[in-house]
């Protein structure tokens, strides 16, 4: 099995019984110890021709659903969903099932590399040059010059750097996604705090509701937790128990989620909180007794002249919400990703008062915080991300590392985060693929491939139960990679002094170790153990751990009909003609472009594949003299992109659409060169929360007399009527 144990010597390390049976199959922290040796060499856990499965967790997204992995000879053949685990429950999103692409892709950065900054050509280190280099790092410059940029998908490493940080003096870890700022849950964090007193992460029990009010809030696509709300949406419409229930999307342009809905109401973009205010104030005169002050001062009929919604539509609408025993209203997306989107966000949530749904089922509810997490731990908004440019750009970070995220592609190109970099002294990516970010470093030291690691994921949202997901390898690594966890506790060792008694361990999973033993004196754990090896062995067999008991918490109602919320329509920057609303591809959300499989998946809206389009209403494209793969170029006050058209009937005439998910300059070969980027066309301008006002800017559009045919799987006979009627 390895040069240093024997399989008598393992079974003894093992020990006896389910956790024995567990380890060897590679699910316990003792396979750490196990080289895991290709087919051609026969390894003793395998047997011809039978599967060998392994629980761990998807990292494509930060939602933390759990995964079990088929293998066989030791290859990674089929991710699906794991059964047991809380928040998803045997189900997988199109990128959890691409996850293997990540895994197998050829373009892995596959050596620690020494380069040029903004060359792709390197020169390859051994790991020991590049440990003593993180060393160095650690312990030649002062503890406020070294700053830690990471993304939102490795809460183990989160845990290991913001120890490293509270010892050590060095910044605290910063996490960034375009996810979250998409999400814009920094919005949703603020307004629950500002509403209940508490900055939680809101959980909307969709499956218990009876009617679903859904303002921007994208949950079947790409909002906070997909996979749960999706099974929530299920059950939503489950007609069997009970009455089949109703859904209503709120939005300027449909998207999945919209097309699903029972009632699409395209509104005018900036309206949703006056829409919000005037559904609660007639739903409030409906119900009878004193009008609530969060709705008094909004006029019904002038919310419905600037929304474009018809009052009557409103008063139905309202009868709807107050009629019903089940009622629920959800903000997100890009209604909250707007200069008033946290007063849409307070608005929403203080609509579900009038349901009086409140830690009710179908209501509203704090989600329930992660094993071991005592606070809410929320990634930066954009605003922040700013300030941390500014350092940057002023010299106070000698130092910079990044890892599971790229800056470069996924912040606005006016956040000026590439030229910022030029002041920072040394920058170390810790980068799986060669994206933007790692070319512009002076070292890259591959991470592992998820598939490949150690690690846990709290689960934000989505789950009823403390759930912590964990990670395990299900390969061995491909290539010359290496645990990032190992390379800063090795590196830490090598720094000695303050650094090295911050991470007194041995390796990564002894750091994981301590992270979860206490657990083991949990009562309502999903599973118990008497010693951290048998717990560890149930913690990777599982696929985490996570509570028996339903701990969401009610928040703290009792004022929020007595505040004044504002209706304000958004302000918009540009003086373009079009609103433009930039939204996240479901199928390559922030880092999908680079396996093939999802480039492959038509969206599911346009069919559209391998490319970025701008979608157009069919009325204003002939206004326009506009086809099909017209190109145009859309300017902004921020840039100026060139991008095919689309005409998609199912958005309002006044905007203009734009998926984010292509338009890399580098990625890997599937990537690179292909569409292109919306966040180009963002400006710097935020909402109260300090969220990225990224659905607040206006365009212009020019026709360019160029074509560029999109790759589709529709006919567009079917959709446009080409070609009906014509003799062959």
């Amino acid at each position: 099995m390895s040069d240093k144990f024997s399989r008598r010597d393992f079974l003894k390390l093992a020990g006896v019984g389910a956790a024995s049976t567990a380890i060897l199959t590679g699910c316990g922290p003792a396979s750490r110890y196990v080289t895991r040796e290709p087919y051609m060499l026969m390894p003793e856990y395998n047997y011809n021709g039978q599967s060998t499965f392994y629980a761990t967790t998807c990292r494509e997204c930060a939602a933390g659903c759990g995964l079990v992995v088929r293998t066989s000879q030791g290859r990674a053949i089929k991710t699906e969903g794991n059964a047991n685990h809380p928040l998803n429950l045997g189900k997988t999103c199109a990128r959890g099932q691409a996850t293997l692409h990540g895994l197998y892709n050829p373009d892995r950065v596959t050596d620690p590399i020494k380069r040029t900054r903004g060359n792709a050509a390197g020169t390859t280190v051994t790991w020991d040059d590049a440990t003593q280099t993180v060393a160095d790092a650690l312990k030649n410059y002062k503890p406020e010059e070294i700053a830690f940029l990471m993304g939102t998908t490795s809460d183990h490493l989160f845990d290991l750097l913001t120890d490293l940080s509270a010892q050590t003096g060095i910044n605290s870890p910063v996490r960034f996604g375009a996810l979250s700022m998409f999400e814009a849950r920094a919005t949703l964090s603020k307004a629950a705090e500002n509403l209940f007193g508490e900055a939680g992460m809101p959980l909307f029990d969709v499956g218990g509701a009876q009617v679903v009010f859904s303002f921007g809030a994208n949950f079947l696509e790409t909002w906070l937790s997909p996979v749960s709300y999706t099974r929530g949406f299920a059950g939503l419409r489950e007609a069997q128990s009970k009455k089949r229930g109703t859904f209503i999307q709120f939005e300027s342009r449909m998207s999945s989620t919209a097309g699903k809905a029972d009632e699409w109401l395209p509104l005018r973009p900036g309206t949703e909180a006056l829409v919000v205010l005037a559904i609660g104030r007639l739903a409030s005169e409906l119900r009878g007794g004193p009008l609530p002050r969060a709705f008094a001062d909004v006029d019904p009929a002038d919310a419905a002249s600037k929304s474009g919604i018809k009052l009557e539509t409103l008063e139905h609408l309202a009868e709807m919400f107050a009629n019903s025993t089940g009622a629920l209203a959800i903000p997100g997306g890009t209604a909250l990703g707007q200069s008033n989107g946290l007063a849409v966000a307070e608005a929403v949530l203080a609509l579900n008062a009038i349901a009086d749904n409140f830690g009710k089922p179908g209501g509203v509810f704090f989600s329930a915080l992660a094993p071991n997490q005592t606070e809410y731990q929320r990634s930066a908004s954009v605003k922040e991300m700013q300030e941390f440019v500014q350092k940057m750009a002023d010299g106070k970070f000698k130092v910079l590392f990044v890892h599971g995220v790229n800056p470069v592609f996924e912040l606005p190109a006016s956040s000026d985060f590439k030229n910022a970099l030029k002041s920072v002294e040394q920058v170390i990516s810790f980068a799986t693929f060669p994206d933007e970010t790692a070319l512009e470093a002076d070292y890259v030291f591959p991470d592992h491939h998820a598939l490949e690691s150690w690690g846990y994921q709290r689960v934000v949202t989505g789950s009823a139960q403390p759930v912590l997901s964990g990670s395990q390898p299900v390969v061995s690594p491909f290539y010359n990679t290496r645990a990032t966890v190992d390379v800063l506790i090795a590196a830490a060792q090598l720094a000695g002094g303050k650094f090295a008694e911050a991470l007194p361990f041995k390796d990564e999973v002894e750091f994981l170790q301590s992270k979860v033993a206490s657990l083991m004196s949990e009562t309502d754990g999903f599973f118990a153990a008497p010693d951290i090896n048998t717990f560890m062995a149930y913690f990777q067999q599982y696929g985490g751990w996570w509570k028996t008991t339903d701990a969401r918490t009610i928040p703290n109602t009792a004022d929020v009909l007595n505040r004044n919320l504002v209706g304000a329509e958004a302000e918009f920057a540009g003086e373009g003609e079009f609103f433009f609303v930039p939204f996240v591809s479901p199928t390559l959300a922030e880092a999908g472009a680079n396996k093939p499989w999802l480039q492959e998946l038509p969206d599911p809206t346009t069919t559209v594949m391998w490319n970025t389009w701008v979608e157009i209403n069919p009325e204003t494209a002939h206004e326009l003299g506009l086809e099909d793969d017209d190109v145009v170029k859309i300017t902004s006050e921020a840039g100026v992109l060139e991008v095919p058209v689309y005409r998609y009937p199912a958005i309002r005439p006044d905007t203009i659409a734009i998926p984010f998910g292509q338009g890399y300059t580098a990625y890997g070969q599937y990537a690179a060169n292909r569409g292109v980027n919306p966040a180009d066309l963002l400006g710097q301008h935020f909402n109260e929360a300090g969220d990225l006002a990224f659905a607040g800017m206006k365009v212009k559009i020019e026709k360019t007399g160029k074509k560029q045919p999109l790759s589709r799987l529709e006919s567009i006979m079917g959709v446009y009527g080409v070609g009906l009627g014509e003799e062959h």
